[in-house]
């Protein structure tokens, strides 16, 4: 199997004469935050195929899927003949058989918000849009720290930020530690994370810890298919078992609804405002 999807990638590379150090113009992204980072600098018209979670921008769904992290479709990248792979740095097989197949691959890690723009930097310096990267990551840099300072005078109470959990009930509650860009945002959107001692991305909430640590705001987050269904009355009901919880008791519960919550790419700017406004005092 291995030695046919060489062969198939050697071919592509004689027929596209590609050199090993020659700027990539096919080039397959299996990350979302990558392929929205490509089209925001310019460059959509290089992909040429993305993983099967990709939604935006509405450009990235007209392109072939070929799998995610743990599905990738390695006959059919091979058989696009690309001369970039994006891939998760934990895609170890995958990276594995581009190797074996000479195609080179772009490594992605999944880290804390300066990741981000450094990413956006070393992304368009290896697809040759270095200009239009780094105006892209000055623009995301610019726009954060204005949001930071918006919001500067103000008390800071303190969060927590709920990426998942049982909609009927609270278990399985995961919310975001004290590392990570779900926790940068939330420090740049003017909130004082109640979990942020715990240097960790993902903290499982159990009752008893979210009433130990009191947090004033509860702000749940919905993406993917969970948004496809509003919020109702019922599922914030479910907090009122947690009735001394400062947040439980003036009822500030907050629902977000977007990927850009969840997604690490230029649209973190804009998730940066929605949870400022969501913590903004007397909302």
């Amino acid at each position: 199997m291995i030695g046919r999807l060489a062969s198939i990638a050697v071919a592509a590379c004689l027929t596209l004469g590609l050199a090993a150090d020659s700027v990539p113009r096919r080039v397959i992204s299996l990350i979302p935050a990558t392929t929205e980072m490509i089209f925001a600098m310019g460059a959509g018209s290089r992909l040429i195929a993305v993983s099967s979670y990709d939604k935006y921008p509405p450009e990235a769904t007209k392109l072939p899927r070929v799998g995610a992290l743990l599905d990738p479709d390695t006959e059919r990248i091979l058989a696009l003949r690309p001369d970039l792979v994006i891939v998760y740095g934990t895609q170890v097989e995958l990276k594995r058989i581009l190797d074996r197949a000479a195609v080179p691959y772009f490594e992605y890690e999944h880290r804390a918000m300066p990741d981000i723009m450094a990413t956006v930097r070393a992304l368009g310096a290896r697809i040759g849009f270095a200009s239009q990267a780094e105006a892209l990551a000055s623009s995301m840099e610019r726009s954060l720290a204005a949001i930071r300072a918006s919001v500067s005078g103000r008390r800071r109470p303190r969060a927590m930020l709920v990426f998942e959990h049982d909609r009927a009930s609270l278990q399985n509650i995961y919310a975001s530690g004290g590392y990570g860009f779900l926790a940068d945002l939330l420090e740049v959107a003017g909130g004082d994370n109640v979990f942020g001692d715990i240097k960790q991305q993902s903290v499982q909430a159990t009752t008893e810890l979210i009433l130990a640590r009191k947090p004033e705001v509860i702000i749940e987050l919905r993406y993917g298919e969970g948004a496809k269904r509003p919020a109702t009355e019922r599922d914030l009901q479910v907090w009122n078992s947690l009735g001394s919880v400062p947040a439980v008791r003036t009822k500030r519960i907050v629902v977000l609804v977007g990927d850009e919550f969840v997604v690490p790419g230029p649209r973190i700017v804009e998730a940066a405002r929605e949870l400022a406004a969501a913590l903004e005092p007397g909302r």
